[in-house]
């Protein structure tokens, strides 16, 4: 059993009687490419980077979202050597809790990642549900409303938008997701290896058609289907009077506009903060130990989805103009725009062709975007269930496995992850508001690892030494603790702007008591777990400074 001291030896007797048994159960089934697959669609391009981009406009108008994305990539990119060299030192299931409970310590430990991956993920259940139905409901109503003539896939697409259409939205997205990860890691990786491919087969498609049409293909297209669908004439220079009477002038997309790009960096980021988010699955991959293949599976999702948002955006601009994309986002979500869906690119991109077979195509090979990122709402929050289970901190039968799938953990993420669905759904006590402060909640877990990684060199000197990070330094200080430095200061000033700023919608004291209260009830789960642990003669403090088996 590995200690802390990173030392190998015979087991201390009992010492196995610290963890709930004697093997995780979990199984290395991933290779490095799944881990690939699974970062990739966590900073997902369709579903997350699209959607964010369109409240650039209102967050920071004088803001160009290619500066923007370029920067916060680079800074991004010391959050994946972090993490890579976090995974290197102790590639366990749960990844922030193992790494911030054995540095940091027990309690403060379980609060940060409790709160940030369990918690605040149940959040995200509706989050994902919205985007399911802005992305996938409404357009491919839109297009069968094309299609058939029939105005009733036209209701459809506008009442997928409502109340209702959010929860049955969220109960697909947890009934899916649920599905795909109860099956295991290995038809996990099938599926989102399928979704992988068929994806970018449909972006490929759609890049094709943005580079061989013109300008006056789209304005012809976007007008006629407008007229078709939704009997809106003149849809496209509605789209720019409507902009222009609201006094918004976007700044082009040819313009560096550093200052005003970096205030867009907050919107962005909620988009490309993730290329760590399958961290907590390591214990499941399997060379997990080698910092240099973490290292590229992560920095190539972030640069590879970094480089197509560039190039879709671009394209975008060169058939609608840079000017009618911000307008179009700045009008839709002002409630002024001329179409009554949102602007989805894929959406738009249909109306460049009068082929209804084409049109279908590009809509439903795009949604394999949101399919292949749809199990990231429960899969990494489950391993952390399951590791602070482990560790005698919550109740064991939540480290119950059942085929490699730690079952109970699932049920504690899908459950009051439709629970909380119906309260942002129906908007019931505001919630809609009370959630807007969910991906802070996530920076200040990932601010913890920061702070793990700056003193992991000292903290724990032995384990550092015996790892296979020692050997990167730049100038006699360790890597690891420069890029902490780095990723500390990049998550405190985001942190410090959305506090800050009231235009990024998150400094909302409402939300902010409501998850202040999350940290709070964390707390006492751990402080009751520790008392119930004494009564029964086991010490959190002795089993958090033991390295988990596996």
């Amino acid at each position: 059993m590995a200690t802390l001291g990173g030392t190998r030896g015979p087991i201390v007797a009992g010492s196995l009687d610290l963890f709930v048994r004697n093997a995780t159960g979990l199984v290395r089934s991933w290779a490095a490419f799944d881990a690939f697959i699974y970062s990739f669609f966590s900073i997902n391009l369709v579903t997350l980077g699209w959607f964010e981009f369109t409240f650039g406009p209102g967050s920071a108008p004088g803001g160009n979202l290619l500066t923007a994305i370029v920067i916060s990539g680079l800074l991004i990119l010391a959050e994946v050597a972090v993490y890579a060299g976090l995974i290197a030192v102790m590639p366990r299931a749960g990844g922030d809790y193992v790494w911030q409970t054995r540095i940091l310590g027990g309690g403060l430990g379980f609060v940060l990642a409790i709160t940030g991956w369990v918690f605040t993920l149940w959040l995200w259940v509706p989050i994902y549900g919205e985007i399911f139905s802005t992305e996938f409901i409404s357009p491919v109503c839109t297009i069968l409303a094309s299609i058939t003539g029939n105005h009733t896939f036209v209701d459809w697409a506008i009442n997928s938008l409502s109340h209702t259409g959010y929860m049955i939205s969220s109960i697909v997205v947890s009934v899916f997701a649920a599905a795909v990860i109860a099956a295991g890691m290995k038809i996990y990786a099938r599926v989102q290896k399928f979704c992988f491919v068929g994806g970018m087969i449909g972006l490929g498609v759609m890049i094709v058609m943005l580079l061989v049409n013109s300008h006056a293909d789209f304005v012809n297209g976007f007008n006629h289907f407008n007229q078709k669908i939704f009997g809106v004439k003149g849809a496209y220079a509605a789209t720019l009077q409507a902009a222009a009477k609201a006094g918004y002038t976007p700044v082009p997309f040819n313009k560096l506009a550093l200052g005003g790009s970096f205030a867009l960096i907050p919107i962005v980021i909620f988009f490309n903060l993730y290329p760590n988010w399958g961290a907590t699955l390591y214990g499941e991959v399997r060379g997990a130990n080698d910092f240099k293949r973490n290292l590229q599976s992560m920095a190539l999702a972030l640069i590879v989805t970094t480089a197509l948002a560039l190039i879709t955006l671009i394209l975008i601009a060169k058939v609608t103009t840079d000017t009618f994309y911000n307008d179009a986002s700045q009008t839709y979500w002002a409630g002024t725009g001329s179409m009554p869906v949102w602007p989805y690119p894929g959406l738009l991109a249909s109306f460049l062709t009068s082929n209804s077979i084409l049109q279908l195509f590009l809509i439903l090979s795009l949604s394999l975007w949101f399919w292949g990122w749809c199990g990231t709402v429960f899969l990494s929050s489950t391993r952390v269930i399951f590791a602070a289970a482990f560790d005698r901190v919550l109740p064991s039968w939540a480290a119950t496995v059942n085929r490699g799938v730690p079952t109970n953990a699932l049920l504690a993420m899908v459950i009051p992850g439709l629970a909380l669905s119906i309260l942002y759904s129906y908007n019931i006590w505001q919630f809609q508001t009370v959630i807007l402060d969910a991906v802070l909640v996530i920076a200040v877990t990932f601010f913890g690892s920061a702070i793990v990684a700056l003193v992991l060199p000292w903290r724990q000197k032995r384990l550092y030494d015996q790892s296979p990070i020692a050997k990167y330094k730049i100038a006699g200080i360790p890597m690891i603790s420069i890029c902490g430095a780095i990723l500390m200061g990049f998550l405190g000033w985001n942190i410090w702007m959305w506090l800050y700023n009231s235009s990024y919608g998150v400094n909302n004291q409402t939300s902010l008591k409501f998850l202040a209260s999350f940290y709070v009830i964390a707390l006492v789960i751990y402080l009751v777990s520790r008392y119930v642990n004494n009564q029964r003669g086991v010490n959190l403090n002795t089993i958090h400074k033991e390295i988990p088996i596996e």
